[in-house]
């Protein structure tokens, strides 16, 4: 399983010390898992059972770093949750859930950090995702952190494979 880029090119602003960093919407982990591989504590959660216990079983991740979470449900326990967390931050890929924003950003102490990529209106040329619950808008997630110190942005077009994205790394203040 290869990580994503960005990940790759920001992973040395997490520090085994800080504490831990948690994988939000993990899928199958790779992410996580690259971070891990650098000495980082992670939490690896997701809606998908199948997924965590796959990381359990064959990928050496304790019990205790996993977390089956539901961040759309009415009852918002999981995202109530999240807000009430002191991580060093949180990486996200390919999701986009916009209530969700407000408790991952209260999840971070000052100084954390949030690595997020996911897709663009524009990607709707490419493939699925396609609707515009799941796509942000222009300059949406620059905005969204507007209040954190932007440390790199990313707005585009990105190939191999062709894909309409927003990257963001920014800092807690």
């Amino acid at each position: 399983m290869v990580s994503a880029q960005l990940l790759q090119d920001h992973q040395h602003l997490f520090k085994a010390e800080q504490g831990q960093v948690l994988d939000l919407a993990c899928g199958k982990g790779q992410n996580g898992l690259y971070l891990k591989q650098h000495n980082i504590d992670l939490l690896f959660a997701d809606i998908q059972q199948v997924h965590l216990a796959n990381l359990v079983t064959h990928e050496d991740v304790e019990q205790s770093n996993v977390w089956c979470a539901d961040f759309e449900s009415e009852t918002q326990i999981d995202a109530i949750k999240l807000s009430k967390m002191q991580l060093q931050g949180v990486i996200v890929f390919r999701y986009l859930h916009r209530p969700l924003f407000d408790a991952l950003k209260k999840s971070v102490k000052p100084g954390g950090f949030v690595i997020y990529e996911t897709f663009t209106k524009q990607n709707k040329q490419f493939s699925r995702p396609n609707r515009d619950q799941f796509l942000l808008k222009e300059g949406e997630l620059k905005s969204l952190f507007k209040d954190w110190e932007i440390l790199f942005y990313f707005e585009g077009i990105k190939h191999n494979p062709d894909r309409a994205v927003a990257q963001i790394v920014c800092q807690k203040p």
